[in-house]
């Protein structure tokens, strides 16, 4: 029997509505597998335990996540309670940080059954990598002076290592999905760090010479993602640009309810985080409307993670089934509850 050891954080606002649904799917997914099982362990990390404690986790949080196999976040963020600079980098990015988890990979796909605000989505299917631990979300900055001498500098840190390993992740997936991979650049308008990324593409490109490539703009890049998503494959960008590419991913599904997210650690050192790229919604929190898909199709990148291929496709499959099928969540047009969804998944995995 393979174990696998999961730290559950719901975190907050529908975190806590669309995680324990996962984990019946994943409890399902292992009884259906036969030789799978889940361990799970939750932590009540959040922004209500902030107010309590002061920071977001124990100073020996990250000690206790690194006995596990995986971390599974639901959403991070009440700025009601704790401003979200205070939040993210208290749970959510030093998690991302300490445990090394380097790139960061978001799946986007169109659904038969799914609304899509595109006129014509021509069942785009791609995934943007994402340089998750640098470039210009670095810490590297700050102020000086008060009132209009005032000045703010953040510097935006690209470093060979953390570029060069994202691009050949993304050749690699590429060799395994469509065999194409678009570097996203913006080195006409940023002076030295995208000439520089530009520069390493052209000589990764070179060691996988049976992979096509583009490289666009990051501005025609977004209006490519919307006016002709079924052009791309896997994409390759630097932090900030992974993180606005794949918020339009989520739009031109449908709803950004459904999109996953994988934190990857490469090195093996440090478990690596899953987790949906929705946030908290506290527009919705409490209704028992949330979308479970996001958090679900979370859990199939990591059992695509953990080498369980054919379970996760199977699993992807029963989700497409069931939003084809008109059982799903106002956001996406239906009428039903986060629990009614989860449940029909579940009894579909049974049926297999």
């Amino acid at each position: 029997m393979k174990t696998i050891k999961i730290a559950v954080i719901p975190g907050d606002g529908i975190g806590q509505e669309v995680v324990p649904p996962a984990m019946d799917v994943l409890n399902t997914v292992a009884e259906v597998h036969g030789g799978l099982k889940f361990g799970f362990t939750e932590f009540p990390w959040n922004c209500e335990y902030y107010v309590k404690n002061g920071i977001m986790m124990p100073d020996d949080g990250l000690k206790a996540l690194s006995d596990f196999d995986a971390v599974f976040l639901g959403a991070v963020g009440n700025p009601e309670l704790v401003p979200d600079h205070i939040s993210l980098w208290g749970l959510l990015i030093k998690i991302r940080r300490e445990f090394q988890q380097v790139i960061n990979i978001r799946p986007a796909k169109y659904f038969k059954g799914l609304q899509s605000p595109l006129l014509n989505p021509n069942d785009f299917d791609l995934i943007v990598v994402r340089e998750n631990s640098e470039g210009e979300y670095s810490e590297i900055g700050g102020r000086i002076h008060q009132g209009e001498d005032e000045i703010t500098i953040q510097n935006a840190v690209f470093t060979r290592k953390g570029v060069e390993r994202a691009m050949r992740y993304a050749f690699e997936l590429a060799m395994k999905r469509k065999g194409h991979v678009t570097s996203a650049t913006k080195s006409n308008g940023i002076f030295h760090s995208m000439p520089y990324w530009d520069s390493v593409f052209n000589e990764i490109k070179d060691d996988y010479p049976n992979i096509a490539t583009a490289s666009y703009h990051i501005d025609a890049l977004t209006a490519f993602f919307v006016s002709r998503p079924q052009i791309f494959d896997v994409i390759v960008a630097s932090n900030l640009f992974g993180d606005i590419l794949t918020d339009v991913g989520g739009a031109i599904m449908g709803s950004i309810g459904i999109a996953p997210a994988a934190n990857i650690n490469l090195n093996g050192k440090f478990p690596s985080m899953f987790e949906p790229v929705h946030g908290s919604a506290p527009d919705i929190c409490g209704k028992g409307i949330a979308n479970p898909v996001g958090q679900i199709w979370t859990a199939k990148l990591m059992l695509d993670h953990f080498g369980e291929i054919e379970m996760g496709n199977t699993l992807l499959e029963v989700i497409e089934g069931v939003i084809r099928d008109g059982i799903s969540t106002p956001d996406i047009g239906g009428k039903c509850k986060t629990v009614e969804v989860s449940e029909e998944i579940c009894r579909r995995l049974k049926t297999i």
